[in-house]
């Protein structure tokens, strides 16, 4: 079997009238994203999503294509995707960075290795763990009557758990927190995100103020360029730590945990360059004795879909702790697949048939299609 083709098919899809987000990195309200598609000889296609978000992590639709088109096709066409060790590398090495763009890839080369083999990429990653994997829903940094309303609806679908987007102003994060507290009683787990919105001194402080309304994780409390820092907050902390920003590289995961700075990685496919990389982080948090949470970038269907394997299938990333943020479809529009993952609402679960076990809808591909730029097809 040898790849013929790569396909890169743009996309703006928006979130649901309602459920547009608000963080401290500003508000997410359409997403540019890239659907990758490679082609064989035999009639298999491996698809793949980029979740970009240039505020997070410096990618670009266009950038994405042009990654895509000008250094990775020529690497994989003429390929055997099943050599999947052989061509990972000179992925990786192509460009630095880009690891949502590099993960899009990566994800149709596990998609086309589940087809072949007729498994679910779970199975191809050791076996499933759990049969559901726990997921929470996030309240935006928005003002106390539209957080309220927010997570009353998500209550009402029967959700379980729910984090709450802190990072804006530090008297109205608090007022937030509380007033979601209230309405949610103590028996629903609630989490904070501030995304590296707050300095060490006012982290310090709220951390204290937190902890009286039962917080029980605070995810990227400072920037995520001090190590030292989070690891003197993590000290100081009765709430345990969570690193998002900060964890993107092996090395980052290396550096966290060696510097003894969290209690918990955030990880996901996008954000690490694919799912090999996401497990190889999850195994360094093994070896330093701490868990994984799967995090997100509101991802579609076939995003959402990578994560799901990699939840079912590692023990460390303890959704059962810390509830996975498995919701991307579930704000959007669409999700571009012609069957609904089963996303919960209180527990979501894998796909079981072969690859990713997800199909793209054509019609919604091309009704949702970004109008600025055409899909590109090279082979």
């Amino acid at each position: 079997m040898k790849i013929t083709h790569v396909e890169t098919l743009p996309v703006l899809v928006p979130l649901k009238k309602g459920l547009m987000t608000k963080t401290a990195h500003g508000e997410h309200v359409v997403s540019p994203y890239v659907i990758i598609k490679l082609k064989t000889d035999e009639g298999l296609v491996g698809i793949g999503e980029a979740t970009l978000a240039a505020r997070w992590s410096g990618e670009t639709s266009q950038g994405c294509r042009a990654v895509v088109e000008g250094l990775m096709a020529p690497l994989l066409i003429g390929q055997n995707p099943l050599d999947f060790n052989r061509l990972r590398l000179p992925i990786e090495r192509c460009c630095v960075q880009n690891p949502f763009t590099k993960a899009a890839v990566e994800m149709a080369l596990w998609d086309l290795c589940g087809k072949v083999h007729g498994v679910p990429v779970y199975q191809l990653l050791g076996g499933k763990v759990r049969d559901e994997i726990p997921i929470k829903m996030v309240v935006g940094a928005f003002p106390v009557p539209k957080a309220l309303e927010l997570a009353k609806q998500f209550l009402d679908w029967g959700v379980k758990c729910l984090k709450v987007k802190v990072g804006t102003d530090p008297e109205a994060d608090l007022q937030r927190v509380k007033a979601v507290r209230e309405l949610a009683g103590p028996n629903i787990p609630i989490g904070v995100d501030v995304n590296c919105g707050w300095d060490l001194p006012t982290a310090r402080n709220m951390l204290d103020r937190l902890a009286e309304l039962d917080v029980f994780f605070v995810e990227q409390p400072i920037p995520q360029t001090d190590v030292n820092a989070l690891a003197e907050l993590r000290r100081m902390s009765r709430i345990p730590i969570m690193a998002d920003e900060s964890i993107f590289t092996l090395n980052d995961a290396w550096q966290l945990t060696r510097a003894g700075a969290v209690d918990i990685l955030s990880v996901y496919p996008g954000k690490h360059g694919g799912i090999a990389s996401t497990l190889e982080i999850a195994a360094v948090a093994k070896s330093a004795g701490i868990c994984c949470s799967i995090g997100s970038n509101l991802e579609l269907g076939v995003g959402t879909a990578a994560m799901l394997h990699v939840a079912a299938a590692s023990k460390t990333i303890d959704s059962e702790r810390y509830p996975a943020d498995l919701i991307g479809p579930l704000y959007h529009e669409v999700d571009l697949l012609t069957k609904p993952l089963d996303l919960g609402p209180a527990a979501a679960r894998v796909p079981e048939a072969p690859g990713l076990g997800v199909e793209l809808d054509e019609d919604q591909l091309k009704e949702y299609a970004d109008a600025s730029t055409a899909a590109r097809e090279l082979g």
